[in-house]
């Protein structure tokens, strides 16, 4: 009697290595549907300077979780899993494999491990706090956050307003610290031991080259014309759609308050810098995945179907 096979393949991976043209070639050749686990590409407002596949491409593979929340969500970890969630049960249904590709690697991590469970902050708790944090700067939340959460806030860089600000709601909602409640989880979704993970590692120079030329190659494809379609919404400048990188580039260039190609250079900038950020996660926080170049990633999979 022959082994069951996986229960999901896992393809993670810093930006512009290729997982999403892997992902689609398994999905073809195995019957699979490719799940998005990259948090940006989420947003129905970021085709372009997310990297999203592409109509055809979506069109040569069934493709779930891209593009389908709007840029005024807040979405988070704990909304992306309890979307996962209905997909693995529906792809089970089918009997279809899922595929995960994206390069978040907290989404996988939640996969595997499970995610802290934290209570949900009411709505109107997220609004005040927002609405009390606009206009302040990263290290003014930072130091408000200290006062409260002196636990929390020395966890978190000066810099992170996304995570300031969902630590602050914590506090609201809770009265208690973000960083006591990370303690207790939720169960994880998969099985680690039935799934397969790869971590598609480029050598460091061809990635950063790699992440310049997509990012000219996104100018061209209008990125200028999605970001400025974003800034018409006059959304929060705090929601993780408008911290993508590239946008607040854009944005400053669209305000006049840099030039075309200093927006350029900070989007690439940016980018490779989150790169380092990518390899570093799945490294410490991540060990079981498998490494293998974007050239070596099939027969990485291949090798793996021996679990």
């Amino acid at each position: 009697m022959s082994a069951p096979g996986p229960e999901a393949i896992l393809i993670a991976g810093p930006t512009a290595s290729g997982k999403s043209a892997l992902a689609i070639t398994l999905a073809q050749r195995l019957g699979g549907t490719v799940v998005n686990a990259d948090s940006m590409q989420v947003y129905s407002d970021l085709r372009v300077l997310s990297a999203r596949p592409s109509l055809a491409e979506e069109a040569s593979a069934p493709h779930l979780l891209f593009g389908h929340v709007d840029g005024a969500v807040n979405y988070s970890v704990g909304r992306w899993l309890t979307d996962a969630a209905e997909v693995l049960e529906a792809l089970r249904g089918q009997g279809r494999l899922p595929i995960f590709t994206g390069g978040t690697g907290l989404y996988f991590k939640g996969l595997l491990r499970g995610l802290s469970d934290i209570p949900p902050v009411p709505e109107e708790v997220r609004a005040k706090v927002r609405a009390d944090a606009q206009g302040l700067d990263p290290a003014t939340l930072h130091a408000r956050l200290a006062a409260v959460d002196p636990q929390t806030a020395a966890r978190l860089r000066p810099s992170d307003p996304q995570r300031i600000l969902r630590a602050l709601e914590v506090f609201e909602a809770t009265g208690r610290s973000l960083a006591a409640l990370q303690g207790a989880r939720t169960p994880a979704l998969l099985d680690p031991a039935r799934c397969l993970r790869l971590f598609l590692a480029p050598e460091r120079t061809a990635l950063y080259a790699r992440i310049d030329a997509r990012f000219d190659a996104m100018v061209e494809a209008g990125a200028l014309e999605e970001v400025r379609a974003l800034a018409a919404r006059g959304l929060d400048p705090a929601l993780p759609v408008m911290r993508a990188h590239g946008v607040p580039g854009v944005l400053a260039y669209l305000r006049g308050e840099a030039s075309l190609a200093e927006a350029i250079a900070k989007g690439k900038a940016d980018t490779r810098h989150y790169s380092k950020r990518q390899f570093t996660f799945i490294r410490h926080q991540l060990p079981e995945f498998v490494w293998a170049a974007p050239e070596e990633g099939e027969q990485a999979i291949n090798a793996m179907f021996d679990f």
